[in-house]
Order: C-alpha cells, then structure tokens, then sequence
C-alpha cells in the first residue's frame, strides 16, 4: 500500500506519515480496509475508512482510470453507510485532494462530497507546508524544571494517551494505537519527543517521521504536534518542534513537512515562524450519510 503512494508522490497528502496512519484502529475491522488488483495480481488501488479522523484515505495506481477512482468511491459509499449506528461510524466524511487533480475531483463532486473551502463560516481547507532542513533554527530557553525528552516507550504510553485526547478534545486517541506505532519499522524513538514538567507529567508532544523513496532525498514530517492548555503560556508547543527540527536535521533531512488546517491560526503561524512556507493547498470535501454518529 505503501509503495502504491511512492509510485505517485504528488498525488497523495500522506506519505512520509503513513507508519502514524497505518497504525490507527481503523485496520482493526478489515471490512474498513479496500483492495482492488490488475488482472495480473498487482495492487491497483486502496482506500481505508479512517474513522478517527472521519477521513476517507486511498490511492491509485498511476494513470488510474476514472472507472477505477469511482469504484473505489462507491465501495466507500457503501462502507460508510454501513458503519452507521457503530463505534465507527460517523454522520459525515472527508477526502482531501490538491486542487491540481481536476479529474480526481469531479469524481469525487459528482460522487456527492461538496468542496468546503468557501461554505461559510465553516469553510475549511488544509495547507501543506515546507522547510529546508539546512534553514537554521533559533535557540529558546526551556523553562526551569521542563525537560524534553523521548517518549519512553509502553509505559508511557497510557499518559501519552490522555494528553492527546485533551489536546485534540478527541477521544479517537487509543493506547493500542500508540503502541502500534512504537512497533513499526519506521518508527524511530529518537524522533518520538515529549515535554515532562516539573511534576513529572507530560505537558507536550512532538513526533518526527523520516521517509525516503527510492530515487529522492529523505524527508522530515511533523505529525502529530501538541501541548496541553495548561501549559501553553509557557510556549512547549514551539520548544518541543524545535528539537524535533534539530533531530531531523541531524538525521540527513533534505527538507521538513507538516500539514496543518488553515483555521488553525496558531499553529499556522508557528510553523511559519519557523520557516515552513505554503507548497501546496489541500481541498477538503464533505458528504453527509445521516443517521447517529457511534
């Protein structure tokens, strides 16, 4: 599945995150997991029902046809309405896709999902963002008492956890899904950064991905990136990124990503603080299935 994005970069949101996201409890369920293959047995396209971030994920074999696009459309469709009234299921989904795939969304417009980056007072659109890794980074002094440090394996896994709910107000955050990404092959725990504060608990969070595909120069991703409300006037959101950058860089990054809503002012004007510029706009569309969200 993973190969299938490398075969085609430009055409896909996820790629250097893809440990994060194919770790989530979405793939408990392998009904929320589609599969379509060549007549030669070769992976042609796929599509998860990614229920903790209400979003539709897929890819397509490049030159994909629009048969093959809308089959997978339909198949998520279907997927969607059936998870109605279950812990996955969810009265609306989103599918992202840069502007520049003009074909990709008028199937996915004429499939029902609606463009929401001019609704209104709701309109919501995404941004991918970029820095080079040789950009230098400034020095910030850490509060007396506040260390950063890796996270520290399973057993901090519970109190990871529940500082990522609370950042998120979300509770799509599972404790088996953050051991799942400390057992996959691309994880690596230098890059996995937390704030502990003077009383011992973890106040902030900064996880960093490396990803190179064959052919092009290692990339850096920012995902996810966090700090509890209580501690926010002490800036540990800015501090912990910043050491992640650094470990980036230090591990051969020819250039750090992160995707961020473009709402999201504050975190928005971090990363630009920080020499992450807008590479490339990302189109969010709805549909509405009904029914009771589990």
């Amino acid at each position: 599945m993973a190969r299938l994005v490398e075969a085609a970069p430009s055409d896909n949101l996820h790629l250097f995150d893809l440990p994060y996201r194919f770790s989530s409890w979405a793939f408990d369920d392998p009904g929320n997991v589609g599969l379509w293959f060549t007549e030669t047995n070769e992976l042609a396209a796929w599509a998860v029902m990614q229920a903790p971030f209400w979003t539709i994920d897929y890819a397509l074999s490049p030159g994909a046809s629009s048969n093959l696009h809308r089959r997978v459309l339909n198949w998520a469709d279907g997927r969607a309405r059936a998870l109605l009234g279950t812990s996955s299921g969810h009265p609306c989904w989103f599918i992202n896709a840069f502007p520049g795939l003009t074909q990709r969304i008028l199937d996915i417009e004429e499939s029902g999902f609606a463009n929401q980056s001019d609704v209104g007072i709701d309109s919501w659109s995404k941004v991918f963002m970029q820095r080079p890794a040789d950009l230098p980074v400034k020095d910030y002094r850490i509060p007396p008492g506040f260390i950063i440090r890796p996270l520290r394996g399973e057993q901090e896994v519970p109190a990871y956890t529940e500082l990522h709910r609370t950042v998120f107000e979300s509770k799509s955050m599972t404790g088996e899904w953050r051991s799942r990404t400390l057992s996959h092959p691309a994880y690596r725990s230098e890059l996995d950064l937390v704030v502990a504060a003077p009383d011992g608990r973890l106040a902030a969070f900064c996880i960093g991905w490396l990803h190179q595909s064959p052919g092009l120069p290692l990339v850096g991703q920012i995902e996810p990136l966090g700090c509890h409300p209580e501690f926010r006037r002490y800036a540990l959101g800015r501090l912990v990124l910043v050491e992640t950058i650094r470990r980036l860089q230090a591990a051969g990054a020819s250039h750090i990503v992160v995707e961020t809503d473009n709402y999201r002012s504050t975190a928005f004007a971090l990363y630009e603080s920080l020499g992450f510029q807008v590479t490339q706009t990302v189109n969010v569309f709805r549909k509405d299935f009904g029914g009771i969200d589990g």
